[in-house]
């Protein structure tokens, strides 16, 4: 949903307008990268991402594609961008919300500057592609731990509720969750209620398998962080299981319903080179500045069926 599930507004006009005005703010440009042949596949490729730890390979890409003059893709590449101590993020839940925008949060630490992968956007070929499943015995490795830490630390920042991995640009079959209380406090109790929507810590899977679980099924809207600024009505499964790795690992098998189901269908299917404007239900789609606008006449309305 590294994707964004929305939350409903509930801020007065004069909110409403700084949000909407929070939304158009201004991305540096990318950082320069350096590049390597991938020896793992004929085409695929590495690019040396520098964080806040140091230094470590990102695999790009194992397909293959036209190359540059260079031998190296021009796609899926990441900036970065400097967090400063201090800096806050201005709100944008009541129009953004789900997976990013749910308050002022402070980013940095002491006087160091924690520099954080940016999220890749629609159109990247990254997003687009299935992911690699990652080998049971790398799952350890300082490479693997790593994107793990950043995938959620960016969440984090966001702040939102759930990341996969090519959303950093890395294809590979990892995704991250969280559901915090802090976020659903902004939305109605009524639409909560309706979602079935709780709080639930942080889950790391990697190799997700995903099975739904009953027929039945449920209409709400979702945005993406890959897809910033938009929402459209999608229909899910109410009920899934999920299997797959932790990041010890270790198997792992998880039960979900209502909006920690819907969360997890949203993120394996960007494992799967699917965005949710690939499901969303015809004519429901539309701008963060219109989320409360009526449906069209003939569009299904939102909720459980």
């Amino acid at each position: 949903m590294g994707c964004g599930l929305p939350s409903s507004p509930t801020f007065g006009t004069n909110a409403s307008t700084a949000i909407l005005a929070s939304l158009n703010f201004s991305v540096g440009a990318l950082d320069s990268h350096r590049y390597s042949p991938n020896r793992l596949a004929c085409n695929a490729t590495t690019t040396l991402v520098s964080t806040s730890v140091g230094i470590h390979s990102r695999l790009l890409s194992t397909s293959c594609h036209l190359l540059n003059v260079d031998g190296c893709r021009k796609y899926g590449l990441l900036g970065t961008k400097p967090m400063q101590r201090g800096h806050q993020r201005t709100s944008t839940v009541a129009l953004a919300g789900g997976f990013f925008g749910f308050g002022k949060k402070k980013t940095g630490f002491g006087k160091k500057k924690t520099v954080l992968p940016e999220i890749v956007q629609a159109g990247d070929p990254v997003l687009h592609e299935c992911a690699a499943e990652v080998a049971v015995d790398e799952i350890g490795s300082e490479r693997i731990q790593k994107i793990i830490d950043d995938m959620i630390a960016v969440m984090w920042n966001a702040p939102g509720c759930g990341l996969a991995a090519p959303q950093l640009g890395v294809p590979l079959q990892i995704i991250v969750l969280e559901d915090k209380e802090e976020y659903i406090r902004f939305t109605l109790k009524e639409e909560t209620e309706a979602q079935e929507r709780h709080p639930f810590d942080l889950l790391i899977i990697i190799n997700p398998k995903l099975k739904s679980k009953g027929i039945k099924t449920a209409k709400f809207f979702e945005g993406c962080l890959s897809v910033n600024g938009f929402r459209g009505l999608v229909e899910r499964h109410l009920e899934v299981e999920v299997t797959g790795f932790g990041r010890d690992g270790l198997p792992i098998k998880i039960n979900a319903t209502g909006w920690k189901a819907r969360i997890l269908q949203h993120e394996c299917d960007h494992l799967a080179g699917l965005l949710y404007v690939d499901k969303l239900i015809p004519r429901t789609f539309r701008t963060v500045e219109n989320f409360r606008l009526p449906l069209a006449t003939g569009c299904p309305k939102p909720g459980v069926d």
